[in-house]
Parts: C-alpha cells; sequence; structure tokens
C-alpha cells in the first residue's frame, strides 16, 4: 500500500513549476491531491498532466486566488465541505511582478500572495490538519510505519545574509516608498515565509502537526518568471534544476517519517540549513504574525 494511501493533501501552485511536480509526488505517493489553480479550468489542465504522470492519480480541483483574501476564504470553505481533516498542506504559489500592484484588499500584489496567501490560507485550514493529528498516527486499515503526522510545507527561499542582508521593513512591508522592484519586493516575502513558519511552529507546538520551509534553489522554466524577464530568467533557465529536482525536499518533508522529528526549520536537499540575521529573530517573527493578523482580519 502506498505510503500516502488514505490521506488528503492540498497543494498550492499546483498548475505548474514545482507546485506541479510537487502534487505529482504526492500523488505517486497515493495521496488523494486538491490541485489548487486560479481557476477550476487551470486545476483541471493540470490535473490532465498529472494523469499522464500517474495513471491512478486521485485528484481533485480547487479555484483559488491567493492574492485576494476573498477567495482564499471561498476556497478554504470549500475544501471544509469536502473534507474535515487535512493530512499534508503545501503552500507553493508565489509571484514576481515587475511593477508595483494593488489587490481589491489594498495590499501589494506580491506580499499578498508570497505571504498573506500562505498566511491566511493556512489558518483557515489548521483545525482540520489538528483533527488529522488527533485522530491517530494511523487511519484504520493502514499498515504501521506510514505518514505519522500532518504536515504544513512552505516553499521558501534562502535569504541573503551579511552586509546585504535581507531584512523586513516593517515601516513598508508593501514596497509602498520607493522605486518598486522585484528586487525590493520579493526577498523580504521569503524570509516572511521562514519567519511565518518559525512562529506557526511554536503555536502548533504539542498538537502534533510539523510544519517547514523548503529552499528548492533555481528552477527552471517556471511561469514564475515571465513577468520579470531579463538575465534574472535567462540565469535560472540555464543553471536552475528540473521542477521534479527542486521538488524532491518538498516531498520528502511531506511524506517521509523522518521528517517528523522536527518542526520550524529551513531545508534544502534533506538538510536543514541555518537561518541567520532577522530569521532567527523571535520578536520579527511574532511582529510579522500580528501583522498578517491584522491584515487578514483574523481573531
Amino acid at each position: 500500500m502506498p505510503p500516502m494511501d488514505g490521506r488528503v493533501a492540498l497543494v498550492t501552485g499546483a498548475t505548474g513549476g514545482i507546485g506541479k511536480a510537487i502534487a505529482t509526488g504526492l500523488a505517486r505517493e497515493g495521496a488523494t491531491v486538491v490541485v489548487v489553480g486560479r481557476s477550476e479550468a487551470r486545476a483541471e489542465n493540470a490535473m490532465r498532466d498529472i494523469r499522464a504522470a500517474v495513471p491512478t492519480a486521485r485528484l481533485e480541483p480547487l479555484a483559488c486566488d491567493l492574492s485576494l483574501q476573498a477567495s482564499i476564504r471561498s476556497a478554504a470553505r470549500e475544501f471544509l465541505s469536502r473534507h474535515d481533516q487535512l493530512d499534508v498542506l503545501v503552500n507553493s504559489a508565489g509571484v514576481f511582478r515587475k511593477e508595483r500592484h494593488v489587490t481589491p484588499d489594498g495590499l501589494e500584489l506580491t506580499f499578498a500572495t508570497n505571504v498573506m496567501g500562505y498566511f491566511l490560507l493556512t489558518n483557515l485550514l489548521v483545525d482540520a490538519l489538528k483533527r488529522a493529528a488527533a485522530a491517530g498516527e494511523v487511519a484504520p486499515g493502514m499498515p504501521a510505519g506510514t505518514l505519522s503526522a500532518p504536515r504544513i510545507v512552505n516553499i521558501a527561499s534562502m535569504y541573503s545574509n551579511g552586509p546585504f542582508a535581507t531584512k523586513l521593513d516593517f515601516d513598508d512591508l508593501q514596497t509602498a516608498k520607493g522605486k518598486y522592484s522585484f528586487l525590493r519586493s520579493t526577498p523580504p516575502t521569503m524570509l516572511a515565509r521562514v519567519l511565518l513558519t518559525q512562529e506557526l511552529a511554536e503555536r502548533l507546538r504539542g498538537t502534533g502537526v510539523v510544519v517547514n520551509a523548503v529552499h528548492p534553489g533555481l528552477v527552471k522554466h517556471t511561469a514564475l518568471l515571465h513577468d520579470v524577464g531579463g538575465p534574472f530568467r535567462w540565469m535560472t533557465n540555464t543553471f536552475g534544476k528540473s521542477a521534479e529536482k527542486g521538488a524532491d525536499t518538498a516531498v520528502w518533508l511531506a511524506t517521509s517519517g523522518e521528517a517528523t522529528a522536527v518542526s520550524g526549520k529551513l531545508w534544502t536537499k534533506r538538510k536543514e540549513l541555518p537561518t541567520p540575521g532577522m530569521g532567527s529573530d523571535p520578536e520579527a517573527r511574532k511582529r510579522l504574525w500580528d501583522e498578517c493578523i491584522r491584515l487578514s482580519k483574523l481573531s
């Protein structure tokens, strides 16, 4: 029996790139995979590709625009109407934007998608993960040694440290001051994902739910950089790894028994990475969490 048989996984950003590769990997392990895309049509297109690779895949589409809080809330309600429990949540959606855009929620688009999308969806589904943990380590009919703890896996990135360290400017989290560029707006959102992973791990301590972040490295030929172009896209597509290789650590964190022992860490190539600078500041992660609570209007 596949190790994820009888389990439910939800993957955002699953219509392309590393997200689709992760969804494919989880389907291959036997999970029922909820494929999240900006529209149901995009999700269904991705499902056809996944089934071509895994003919036995059990898949469900779910439409969600991760830049819009109303869409996130609607998608969470839709998921919870189908499933009482969630075993694996993979937050993989993300954007790079060449120009500054503001969402209907009044948030800068990169911050809205890369930070608030992760934060809000996770918090709306966290009780379903806790219910999966409370239901016990092994589902009825499953052999011992299979998936033993619900997981949250956040796709992030190793941020820069040293003289040009990436930091969160709490007075300008949404890059409203100065000249906008993806080099100013995107790296702090990767640091934010690491901080939110750490803070969530602390808040979930004792619940049985494990949360970790992944630095997949450069992944070539994804839609993520279409808006940016230029030397950065050329470098990524020339020297980056395949989506399947980039997905390996995320799938491992989501499925392996080994990955239940550690929570709140950043990983690459199945090994822990240090989180220096602001990435090791508990006050920064709490301050970010509180700001995300305010912006999402969660109680």
